[in-house]
């Protein structure tokens, strides 16, 4: 049995969980959890009682949220080499938690329908969504990765906002997030993790 316990559904965000999972090595006992009974039983609310997917359990500690997993991960797993340098831990912060912050919440605002007045978008804290991804587009121009040209965890968490985002529409193909996604799909921990996912996901009932 390993030390860390993966609680996930496929179609879910746990997909960026397990991406991180592989780009550090990690040895993991999985659990597929579904939309129902144990996303919100009581085994899988005492250990995240958003009722939500991922989460992790290392070592009796428990991480949720994606980005968090992504940092926690690079620390925990320090041999990989893919947590923050001294020089790209400003960087490596502020984009993680820029995309984890702004960009997912005013995409998010944007599906449901909800568009700040120019007087809302001083309460918001993305301002408004096309602000937000410009600001990311503008800092990715130019660049292999997040923090330069050194693959980290950062790029996880916000590869697969862009990556998603150009997948689903909700990012506008533009050459700066297009090339980045390119990279980022070409990494062999992104295309293993991937297939396991899409095996779940080719397995269930049509």
């Amino acid at each position: 049995m390993a030390d860390l316990t993966f609680y996930t559904n496929p179609m879910s965000r746990g997909q960026i969980a397990r991406w991180a999972l592989h780009e550090v090595g990690a040895d993991y006992d999985e659990v597929i959890l579904d939309y129902g009974s144990t996303m919100k039983g009581a085994d899988y609310l005492a250990i995240n009682p958003m009722g939500k997917v991922p989460a992790i359990v290392h070592g009796g500690r428990t991480v949720t949220e994606c980005a968090a997993i992504c940092a926690y991960l690079g620390d925990a797993f320090a041999e990989a080499g893919l947590g923050p340098s001294p020089d790209e831990r400003a960087d490596y912060y502020r984009w993680l938690f820029f995309t984890a912050g702004p960009v997912e919440q005013a995409i998010t605002d944007k599906h449901l329908g909800i568009v700040p007045t120019a007087e809302q978008e001083r309460m918001a804290g993305y301002g408004n969504l096309e602000r937000a991804l410009d600001t990311l587009h503008d800092h990715l121009a130019g660049r292999d990765f997040v923090c330069g040209s050194r693959f980290n965890m950062a790029d996880v968490y916000v590869g697969s906002q862009v990556d998603w985002g150009l997948q689903f529409g909700t990012f506008p193909e533009r050459p700066a997030f297009s090339a980045y996604a390119e990279r980022l799909r070409d990494r062999d921990a992104y295309k293993a993790a991937k297939a396991i996912d899409q095996a779940f996901i080719d397995a269930m009932p049509k």
